[in-house]
Formats: structure tokens, sequence, C-alpha cells
């Protein structure tokens, strides 16, 4: 019988007001205005929930600790001061693999010394050395949490190379996969039920170094354009883990965390699947860049197209009434969202309205493009989402397309051999006229499919760094 040791009600007290302060995070932070308030938010509760551990727990060594949370904070600070946007999706990934490997250390440290997490009897046979038994419940949350920890670890850095460019974004398609997926999927549930009977030390870690496998075999086959699915997903992962060892720590503060970590980051997985227009499970056992064909990208060179300038662009977009920026991956690699603010303002000063259009897939991580045009001080009332500014395109004079390749492709809608078929994309094309801004034609999307919105007879291409082209933009405006 797993026994629990009585809770302090201050203790209690504070860990429930840490996870209100968690609550009104998530919260804050479903919108861009309130986002800063969320993360103020976040952090209090966090501080709130680590400072009760540390004094209501009796510790080794708080020194060390201190130190451990100095070197840890800081490098956490200096990291987040340097990183670019465009790097941003790369950090959550590699954020959540350090989340997936503490899970994993904690219950290997809870396996190696049960006593010192309580969660153990001690028997004392009449002939023999004393016996270390785990509560059998206790042996449940140690399973799952090394296990979710552990996929969650290695599916993290695949998305992390994968993200960063140390490895291929194209699918990498194991022979038999979701044999070999199924089976070791099921041998991992079937050591964890085994392991409440045996706690033997190898069940713990052939769960452990399964779970890393796992991890790893199920992300290497999706594709570039699942990344902002499988980011969202491992963000839920890192949750249940962390669930998994509060439950195991006693701890009601992470148990509190790692449930909304787990449920948000699931809710915002299937969201973001719907906005594809895609299987949940589909996605992560495979996804749709599975079949991507790359060989368009090749061909777009003979058909013909319409190449346009700065100054064109200025003067189609001061005679408009109505302008739809259209921002994608391409505009944060090139750091635009200042100047394309900057563009955007001198367009409201000549008394045309202003809108951005923003896809709920659009980068490489979920709200990619609203952090980048947050960032630019754009005004939170002109950024609209898909489902409520698709409308509109077919009143605007102009659609600005600044890097964004797949979520505006038509074929999504009439191509039904596209790996994209069937995903809800912008509807640009309906503008009077396309500016479409690409630093070449040669290059494809992140899906590997060429985009036909490029050969409308609507359409002018601005072939360029983004940055560049907004500025030059800028200066024909006046």
């Amino acid at each position: 019988m797993h026994e629990i040791a009585p809770v302090n009600p201050w203790v209690a007290l504070a860990y429930l007001v840490a996870g209100v302060c968690f609550i009104l995070a998530l919260r804050g932070l479903s919108s861009p205005a309130s986002s800063r308030r969320g993360n103020r938010l976040g952090m209090a509760g966090m501080a709130l929930a680590v400072g009760t551990t540390l004094f209501t727990h009796e510790l080794a060594s708080l020194p060390e600790i201190a130190v451990a949370i100095v070197i840890g904070g800081t490098i956490g600070l200096v990291t987040a001061r340097r990183i670019a946007m465009t790097a941003m999706p790369q950090l959550v990934a590699a954020f959540h693999s350090l989340v997936g490997m503490a899970a994993v250390l904690v219950a290997a440290a809870a396996f190696l010394n049960p006593q010192a997490f309580h969660i153990a009897n001690v028997i004392t046979p009449i002939a023999g050395p004393n016996i270390v038994s785990i509560f059998p419940v206790s042996r449940i949350e140690m399973g799952l949490g090394v296990a979710i920890g552990a996929i969650t670890f290695s599916g993290s850095v695949i998305a992390f190379l994968k993200l960063n460019g140390n490895m291929s974004g194209a699918p990498i398609m194991l022979p038999g996969r979701h044999v070999i997926n199924l089976g070791t999927l099921a041998a991992i549930i079937g050591l964890i039920a085994y392991f409440t009977t045996d706690q033997a030390g190898w069940v713990f870690w052939t769960v452990t170094a399964l779970s890393f496998l796992i991890g790893f075999l199920l992300i290497i086959p999706i594709g570039g354009a699942d990344m902002p699915v499988v980011v969202s997903m491992l963000n839920s992962y890192s949750g249940w883990a962390a669930a998994a060892m509060g439950f195991t720590l006693g701890n009601t503060a992470m148990i509190i965390t790692g449930a909304l970590v787990g449920s948000s980051g699931a809710i915002l997985s299937y969201i973001m699947c719907r906005a594809m227009n895609r299987s949940f499970i589909s996605v992560i056992a495979g996804g749709f860049g599975a079949v991507a064909d790359t060989s368009g990208g090749a061909a777009a060179i003979d058909r013909p197209w319409k190449r346009g300038s700065a100054e064109d662009a200025a003067f189609l977009m001061e005679q408009a009434e109505l302008v739809i920026i259209v921002p994608g991956y391409g505009m944060a690699v090139a750091q635009a969202q200042h100047v394309l603010r900057e563009m955007a303002d001198k367009l409201k000063e000549k008394g045309v309205t202003v809108k951005y259009a923003i896809h709920p897939v659009a980068g490489r991580m979920p709200g990619h493009m609203n952090v980048l045009l947050a960032e630019a001080n754009v005004p939170y009332d002109e950024v609209f989402e898909l489902e409520d500014i698709n409308s509109e395109f077919a009143q605007a004079d102009v659609a600005f397309v600044i890097g964004a390749n797949d979520v505006t492709n038509p074929a999504a809608k009439t191509d039904k051999s596209s790996p994209i078929y069937g995903m809800p994309v912008l509807d640009v094309e309906k503008a009077k006229t396309v500016l479409f801004v690409k630093r070449s034609m040669g290059g494809v999307g992140y899906a590997g499919v060429d985009n036909e919105l490029f050969y409308r007879d609507n359409t002018m291409m601005l072939l360029a760094d983004a940055k560049k082209m907004v500025e030059e933009i800028v200066k024909s405006l006046g």
C-alpha cells in the first residue's frame, strides 16, 4: 500500500496558488495582448512552487542546489537573449528534450534509492539482507514517467536536428516502421505491467532503452511540413512525464503543472491537425510530409511567370484600399518583421487599410508569426487568424505574401495528388493582385511542393531577400 505522508496545509495552499497562477498564465498566453501578463504569472507560480519545495523538504545540500539554479538560470537567460527568432522552434524542441531527460533522471534516482523518496517498504526476512520493496503503484508511476520522459528526450533531439538543419527535414522511412513501432510500444507497456510484479533492474532499464528508441523511431518518419504539430506534441509529452514524476515524488505542484502542459499541448496539437485537415494519429504515425514531391522546384523555371520590382509593388499598394499581408517563415529568416511594420505604417498614412493574415501552421512552431509581429509592435487588432480573414481576400486590392509558401498554395484545394491536399489555406489568389516576395523561383516550400500561385495571371513575383525587398518598397513609398 502506498502510504501518503500528511501534507502541511500551508504547503498545500502554496501549491494551489501556484497552480492557479499556471492556469491564469495559460489563459494569458491565449492572446498576444495578454501574453506578457501570462508569462509573468507563470514565472511567479513557478517561483512559488520551487521556493515552497526548497523550504519544506529535507535537502542534501541547499548551497549545491542554489549553485545549480544559478548556473541553469544563467544559461537560460543568455540563451534566450541571444537566440534569433528563426531559431526559436529548435530551441523549444531542445528545451523539451531537457524536460524529458529530467523525468528520466528523477525516475532513475527513485528506482535506485526508493527509500529517499518514501516509495518503498523495507522487509526484514528471518535470514538474509533486508529487501526494499517499491510500492506497486509507484512502480507504475515510475515506469510511465521514465517511458514518457525518454520518448520526449529522443523525439525532441530528432526534432531539433531536423529544424536546425543538422538532419534532413525529409521523412526517413524505415521498412516495416509501423510494425516495429507497434511492437516496441507493446513491449514497453508489457514490461511496465510486469514491473509491478518484479522490480528487477533489467525490467526498468529495458523500458528506458526501448523508450529512447521509440522516440527516435516515431519522429524520423515525420516530414518538415508536420514539424509544428511535432513540437506541440512533444510539449504535451514533457507535461505528462512531469505529471507522472509528480505522483512518484508526491508533489502536487508537479502534478498540476504537468497535467496543464500535457493537456494544453495535446489540445493544441489536435487544433493544428484540424487546421491542416489531417488525422492526429496519421501525423504522429508518419505525417503528410512523407510523400512530398520535391520535383516541383526544378520544373518551376519552365513555366511562365511575371516579375515585378519594389517600385511596382509600392505603386500598386499605395493605390489600394485594402492590403492584406501574409507573413511566413521566409519573413522570419530575413528578420523582416520590423521593416514590414514600417511599410504598413506608411501605407496607413496614405489612407490604405492594412491587415495581417496568419495561418495556424505558418512558420515552424505554433504562434511563430504572432510572436514575430508582436516583437515588431504590430497592433494586435490588425492581426487575424485564417478563419477570420479568409473571406476578405476577395475584396482585397493587394495580397502581400512575404515568405509564406505552403499555406498559400491553391493546390491544397484542387490537386488530390498533392501531399498538402485538404489542408485549409489562405485564399490569397482571390485578391485582385498578389505580390509574392521570394528569394528565387528555384525553391519549394517546407512540404516539398511547388506553389501554383506563382504562375497565376494576377501574381507578381518580387524576387529578393525579404528584408531588402521591403526596405526598397519603403523607400519607394516615400
